[in-house]
C-alpha cells in the first residue's frame, strides 16, 4: 500500500504543469571524430539540459579565449573600455596569424580572438578589480593565481562545460551584475552569421601546451531560433584540438538537436 502511494505521488510530481523536464543524456560522439568531447545544451525556455559525455561536462578545464566574454564585460564595467570602438595599439609582437598583427578595437579583438589585446585589457583592469568581478560572476574555480594577464590561458582559472553553460544562462538572462549597456555591447560583438532569422552568438577558445596537459578547444554561445532560446558549451580534447576545429563539430551537433536550423546551401 505504501509503495503504491509513493508511486502515485511520484507520478503527480512529474505531471505538475510548469515543472522542468528531466535532463537528457545523448551520445553525440559521431560529430566529434578523433577527439574526446563534451557538449552541454540548456533550453532556456523549458529548463531542460542535454549532455553528451556528462562526466567530462563536469570536469574543469582552462577557459582559454572563451574568457574574452567576461573579460569584455569587466573592461566595460570598470571604464577601462569606453565602448566597442576603443582601440589599443599593437605591441609589435608578431603572431603567426597575420590578422592579429595590427591595432585592434574591442569589436575586432573579439572577432579575431586577439590575445594581446585582452592581456593588456586585463593589466589595465588590475588584479583586485578582476578578482572582484570573477567572484561576482561565480566563474569556475575563481583562481587568478596564474597572473593578471594569463590566468585564463591554460593556467589557474578552470571551469567545466556545465559551468560555462551556467555562466551563459545568466549572461543571456541579464542576471550578471553588469549594466544593460555593457551586456548589450558584448552580446552584439559575439554575433555570428547563420540562416536568416537566427540570432547566434559564439566564442572559440584554444589551449595547447597548457597545465591541463591535453590540448583542448571550446565553442560556446547562444542561439535564438523560431522564438526558442538555448545556450551551449562544446569541448574537444586531444592532440591538435582547437576552438576553430571544435566550432563546426558543435554546429553539426546543434543542427542534429534542432537547436540550430540547417544552413541553406549556397546559391549556384
Amino acid at each position: 500500500m505504501k509503495r503504491r502511494l509513493l508511486l502515485e505521488l511520484t507520478a503527480v510530481v512529474f505531471l505538475i504543469p510548469g515543472s522542468a523536464p528531466a535532463d537528457e543524456t545523448k551520445d553525440l560522439g559521431r560529430f566529434f571524430p578523433h577527439y574526446e568531447s563534451a557538449l552541454v545544451v540548456l533550453d532556456l525556455d523549458t529548463g531542460q539540459t542535454t549532455r553528451h559525455n556528462a562526466e567530462r561536462a563536469r570536469q574543469r578545464f582552462s577557459p582559454c579565449s572563451t574568457f574574452k566574454i567576461p573579460n569584455s564585460l569587466i573592461g566595460l564595467e570598470t571604464g577601462v573600455i569606453p565602448g566597442p570602438d576603443f582601440v589599443l595599439p599593437w605591441d609589435g609582437t608578431k603572431s603567426e596569424r597575420a590578422e592579429v598583427n595590427r591595432d585592434h578595437d574591442l569589436r575586432s579583438a573579439m572577432a579575431n580572438s586577439v590575445v594581446w589585446y585582452y592581456r593588456e585589457l586585463a593589466r589595465r583592469v588590475g588584479l583586485v578589480r578582476m578578482k572582484e568581478y570573477v567572484e561576482r560572476f561565480a566563474y569556475g574555480n575563481q583562481d587568478l593565481s596564474g597572473g593578471v594577464d594569463r590566468f585564463w590561458l591554460g593556467s589557474s582559472l578552470r571551469l567545466s562545460p556545465d559551468e560555462q553553460v551556467a555562466f551563459l544562462r545568466r549572461f543571456e538572462a541579464g542576471e550578471l551584475p553588469v549594466s544593460p549597456r555593457s551586456l548589450g555591447i558584448v552580446k552584439e560583438i559575439l554575433l555570428q552569421p547563420w540562416t536568416k532569422g537566427v540570432v547566434y552568438r559564439g566564442k572559440t577558445g584554444s589551449c595547447s601546451n597548457s597545465d591541463d596537459a591535453l590540448d583542448h578547444g571550446w565553442w560556446v554561445g547562444a542561439v535564438e531560433s523560431a522564438g526558442h532560446r538555448h545556450v551551449f558549451a562544446g569541448l574537444t580534447l586531444g592532440k591538435g584540438a582547437s576552438g576553430r576545429g571544435t566550432r563546426p563539430m558543435v554546429e553539426q551537433a546543434l543542427v542534429d538537436l534542432r537547436v540550430l536550423p540547417a544552413p541553406k546551401p549556397a546559391s549556384p
